[in-house]
């Protein structure tokens, strides 16, 4: 593990806070960093150098973004998946699900080493109606796992062989053995318990070392997680609702870290001064992972 005598500091780098900040993604080809704001229904970004920040609308809620091979982004909006050219902002489906619930929403994503987009639906208030679904480049599909209330804390090991992943609402993040076939999911084991510190788990990543970072959003905190599910290190958030990590940054040192204004829900309503906004902490003396690609590895991953 890394030692932790480094100083760390935090920087804000937006400059007007989002109302829900969600899913940052490093892009290392063009050293810019994603995220959304997900009720304002807009895909933000800020490259490494400059001073501001830049944002593309799309139309509905966003839940979350990933990384394509092509350059662009695939997105989890309200009712299924898209692509993004990020230069014309044009948004086109790339798979939606024939049957829609109108009281769920796509929600928390991310692209698993194999290059498809793995994302989880949640309930608008919260209702176990939510899938996990994984999309391929080609757009197809299938569904992991229902009966969801808030999808959370999706991250994978560095090998692709492992997938976590939480029900918010459960305090529980679990672990799934995970591969490149299409396979269902396996019975999971409990990997983190996060009642314990008085906190659903939001968003999360996954570092060089194969640690998981996590945000405990109703604490302000982030945690740091072994392999194994043990506790290694406690970071105090820059502001008092944290909601996902990515590093990044020339040498994948940097943590950016999105957090929450008003959610728009009524359960999440920052009290802080700077709730909202992005942030960027040094000093961790942890590298994080290249993000993976949607279609990077296209040709051994089509599905059904």
């Amino acid at each position: 593990m890394a030692s932790h005598i480094n100083t760390v500091t935090a920087t804000r780098i937006s400059q007007e806070p989002d109302m829900l900040g969600e899913s940052p993604v490093w892009d290392d080809r063009r050293q810019r960093l994603y995220w959304v704001d997900g009720t304002a229904c807009k895909i933000r970004y800020h490259d490494i150098g400059s001073t501001g920040c830049h944002s593309i609308d799309t139309p509905s809620i966003v839940g979350s973004v990933g990384l394509t091979e092509d350059g662009g982004l695939v997105a989890g909006l309200v009712d299924g998946f898209y692509l993004v050219d990020v230069e014309s902002g044009a948004v086109k489906p790339l798979y939606i699900p024939e049957h829609q619930n109108e009281h769920a929403r796509f929600n928390d994503g991310k692209v698993d080493r194999q290059g498809r987009f793995v994302c989880g639906g949640m309930g608008v208030q919260a209702e176990p109606v939510g899938e996990l679904m994984r999309v391929s480049a080609d757009g197809s599909a299938q569904v992991l796992a229902n009966g969801i209330r808030i999808a959370n804390t999706l991250g994978f090991s560095p090998n692709g062989d492992m997938m976590y992943f939480s029900d918010s609402l459960d305090r529980i993040i679990r672990a799934y053995s995970y591969g490149a076939d299409d396979a269902a999911l396996t019975e999971p084991r409990m990997f983190a318990d996060t009642q314990r510190f008085a906190s659903s788990p939001d968003g999360a990543t996954v570092d060089s070392e194969g640690c998981l970072w996590v945000a405990l959003v109703q604490a302000g905190k982030i945690a740091r997680f072994t392999p194994d599910g043990e506790l290694d290190r406690m970071v105090q958030a820059p502001t008092d609702m944290p909601t996902c990590m990515a590093f990044g940054g020339p040498d994948l040192t940097t943590l950016f870290v999105t957090s929450i204004k008003n959610s728009g829900s009524g359960r999440a309503i920052s009290r802080h001064p700077l709730g909202g906004h992005l942030f960027a902490i040094e000093g961790l003396g942890v590298a994080g992972l290249p993000e993976p690609r949607l279609g990077q590895h296209q040709g051994a991953m089509k599905n059904d």
